[in-house]
């Protein structure tokens, strides 16, 4: 791999005040190992400093990043300049906005509005399994663990309902389903009967495609096709932890 690129970004601006939307281009020479949230700082830094885009942690944990670059939706502050060029195979980038909720200024879109299918999943437990006697702690075996530890890793970047074919129509989204879907697993959880009643809902698992594209872009490495799956099959009616 080269040590220094010649980037190009087309990246989709948005003006609220106009309500005009277009595409500007921004070209850079760029470092093997800057990641794209690198790059948008330095546009601003010296070429545009109007641009505006999402970050907080930067370290994939927050999932605040999450932007399309060619039609994929990641995060863009684990997306090395080198990985981008041979996971792409060029130099030039289009990069614009998720499309899971409004568009407030170029790359930053509403996260109360994304997190509104979220909210309604309930990512908590509802009514929590009284504690063991003479204990001040509920204890989970790694059996109970291992079923689901794989989907807490679920960090709401939304690059799964970006990518999902029924998430923007009447389907509550993969990740807010997953949301639930942990709870399920979750020995601690006796409030079953809500969230069967959101997963098997007219907004639930059955609007789901099952294209597996959630799986595919989730930066998290998440199966959440297989945990739909499971959903889809009944295997949480009733579930005994086993």
């Amino acid at each position: 791999m080269a040590d220094n690129y010649s980037i190009t970004l087309d990246i989709k601006r948005y003006d609220p005040d106009t309500k005009k939307t277009w595409f500007q281009s921004y070209k850079l020479d760029a470092g093997r190992i800057l990641r794209f949230v690198d790059l948008f700082r330095r546009i601003n830094n010296e070429q545009d400093p109007s641009l505006a885009w999402g970050s907080s942690c930067e370290h994939g944990q927050c999932g605040s990043c999450a932007v399309r670059v060619n039609g994929k939706p990641l995060l863009a502050c684990e997306l090395l300049v080198e990985n981008a060029v041979k996971d792409f195979g060029t130099t030039k980038f289009r990069v614009e906005p998720i499309s899971i909720a409004p568009v407030v200024r170029d790359l930053v879109v509403d996260l109360e509005k994304a997190y509104e299918k979220v909210h309604r999943a309930k990512p908590y437990l509802i009514k929590r399994a009284p504690l063991p006697p003479q204990s001040s702690y509920y204890q989970l075996s790694p059996k109970e663990i291992e079923r689901y530890e794989d989907a807490t890793r679920c960090i709401n970047c939304f690059s799964c309902a970006d990518a999902c074919i029924s998430s923007h129509k009447n389907f509550i989204g993969p990740n807010a389903a997953m949301a639930s879907i942990v709870r399920l697993m979750d020995p601690r959880e006796e409030e079953k009967e809500e969230r069967l009643k959101l997963l098997y809902s007219e907004e639930g698992i059955y609007r789901c495609h099952s294209s597996k594209a959630c799986s595919f872009v989730c930066p998290k490495e998440i199966d959440v096709a297989h945990f739909i799956a499971l959903a889809k099959e009944g295997a949480f009616r009733g579930d005994n932890g086993e």
